[in-house]
């Protein structure tokens, strides 16, 4: 870092604002939301979902109750066509729910993306461009008058070409989004809005959307509600303007940016489920509704079953969801403290049905959510998978991944069950140890060794199965892809590495590496195996004989 003075950065400029309402007002309704999971959330994935996935991912969407939900770039690949396609021919929309598309202001882009959403009974058609000086003068070279231009032009086009669809019957609204709009001149940005607005022409009953996002976050959350209130108060047509917000999360308050947003007049919300997004993320639109409904506003969205929720979530864009997150992480309604256990129980033992909340520490009914508080100092047949994932990272430096905590930890309520009383850390330990590293049959692992040569691995492998020993050798592009495909030349059972990871067990030289390695069976078994070596190599093959074995037992 930069010794004091800093003067590599600057400060972000305030707002004129001398007759600012919004710190005065409170919150009396939830916006519209639309979700960019799909698009937004989806390009940030290091594996974006198959089309497949993206299909249960829009069902969960629509259960939840969102009623607009950007499902993509559908000039951008023909994977997004597809999607859009197969979202509409399979008559997956529901009545009432509106599909948005992002697009450029590029001919050839818009019509395109036209071609992608025939046969939709309602659609949002989301335009951008990049507006900011930045923008403007290291990206495009370009004026003030050439970017106006380039959105007047863009939005001609989508007007003209759109017409078509219109005549067949398809509700076509118009989004438009001057991209960085909070590093943009205000009076630029309202420039721009104001042309474009002039070539759509929106009613009362058919509004324009402007969506002024923050692209990347640089300012505090009260300058972005200055900069919100700013243009609401000087749009000449707010009554047939929709205002909405999408807010990064690059300093880490574009929750607080977007409820005093909200508080300045903005009324719709763009976001994803838990936050998901390029860099930082986006909003997380679970934390802002819920936070709604805490202060007794129900957001018209349905978290009632949370966890399964974020199971789903997880499993599909393979992110963990952290364990302290608002409202859904593992930890959130789980007490570790004495003194905490103590006063949630007092004061929960007084909680009236017909009274306000008012519980110590837990600011909302775990019990909405679908989700119960626990206390967690011992591990029995009720405890959670949060609990076990604890002892065993802090008693014996197990540092699970997150979505194993799920699978030990029914093999730990399950076993707390058989044996009926509390468990001890050194039990909870016996268990781990025997389902997971002590997995030596039917498959068993004798010799390991690998060798490189321009950046493919080979590896030569002798294993039994069932006692009967096979010498294995494959080449990949790495140890785990090489011992992979050597098994695949035996009768096992195919399998597919879903997720990988390791950390050491100990401290210094002869410190021990553990691996926790994901497989999916042909059979579609998902589970976890885990082992232990000085050698990290060896390590993560241990790990796959374990999950092997695990998954022949099944």
């Amino acid at each position: 870092m930069q010794s004091a003075p800093v003067t590599k950065y600057r400060p972000f400029p305030p707002v004129d604002l001398p007759q600012r309402q919004w710190p005065s007002r409170v919150h009396t309704h939830a916006p519209l939301w639309c979700s960019v999971d799909l698009r937004d959330g989806n390009q940030a994935l290091a594996q974006p979902m198959s089309v497949e996935e993206k299909l249960e991912y829009f069902d969960l969407l629509v259960k939840i109750g969102f009623k607009e939900i950007e499902v993509g770039f559908p000039s951008a690949s023909q994977i997004e066509f597809d999607f859009c396609r197969r979202l509409i021919e399979e008559n997956r929309i529901p009545d009432g729910v509106a599909i948005q598309i992002l697009c450029q202001c590029r001919e050839e882009l818009i019509t395109r993306s036209l071609e992608a959403l025939r046969g939709a009974k309602s659609v949002i058609f989301h335009l951008y461009n990049s507006t900011s000086p930045s923008q403007r003068k290291h990206v495009f070279n370009a004026t003030r008058e050439d970017i106006k231009r380039i959105a007047v032009q863009g939005t001609t086009w989508v007007k003209q070409h759109a017409a078509p669809l219109v005549a067949a019957g398809t509700r076509v609204r118009f989004q438009y989004s001057p991209e960085s709009f909070t590093s943009t001149e205000l009076e630029f940005a309202l420039e721009i809005c104001e042309a474009v607005t002039d070539v759509w022409q929106p009613t009362v009953a058919d509004k324009i959307i402007l969506n002024l996002p923050a692209t990347v976050e640089y300012a505090t959350p009260n300058v972005h509600a200055d900069q919100i209130e700013w243009m609401c108060t000087h749009l000449s047509r707010r009554e047939r303007t929709l205002i909405s917000l999408h807010t990064h999360n690059d300093r880490g308050t574009g929750i607080a940016a977007t409820e005093l947003a909200l508080l300045a007049g903005a009324d719709r919300v763009e976001g994803t489920l838990f936050g998901n997004g390029e860099r930082t993320g986006n909003l997380d639109i679970v934390t802002v509704a819920l936070n709604l409904y805490t202060h007794g506003i129900h957001p018209g969205l349905d978290f009632s079953d949370i966890n399964h929720i974020r199971d789903v979530y997880e499993r599909l864009t393979r992110l963990e969801v952290h364990p302290r997150q608002p409202y859904v992480g593992e930890l959130v309604f789980t007490a570790f403290s004495g003194s905490h256990q103590d006063a949630i129980k007092k004061s929960w033992a007084v909680q009236k049905p017909d009274q306000p909340w008012d519980v110590i520490y837990i600011p909302v009914d775990p019990a909405d959510l679908g989700r119960s508080y626990k206390a967690i100092i011992r591990i029995n047949s009720q405890s959670g998978k949060g609990g076990v994932a604890y002892v065993l990272e802090n008693e014996f430096g197990y540092s699970l991944p997150k979505l194993m905590h799920k699978e030990i930890g029914k093999i730990i309520n399950d076993y707390a069950d058989t044996k009926g009383t509390e468990l001890t850390p050194q039990e909870i330990h016996d268990v781990f140890h025997r389902e997971y590293l002590e997995r030596i049959s039917p498959v068993a692992l004798h010799h390991f060794k690998t060798t490189e040569r321009d950046s493919i691995v080979t590896c030569d492998a002798e294993i039994s199965i069932d006692k009967r020993v096979h010498t294995l050798t494959a080449s990949g592009n790495g140890p785990i892809d090489a011992f992979v495909r050597a098994l695949a030349a035996t009768s096992l059972p195919k399998i597919n590495v879903l997720s990988y990871s390791e950390h050491s067990l100990g401290q210094g030289a002869e410190a021990r590496a553990v691996s926790y390695i994901q497989i999916k069976t042909d059979r579609g078994h998902t589970l976890y195996g885990a082992g232990i070596d000085t050698n990290i190599e060896l390590a993560s093959i241990k790990a796959i004989v374990s999950a092997l074995n695990r998954a022949l037992k099944k």
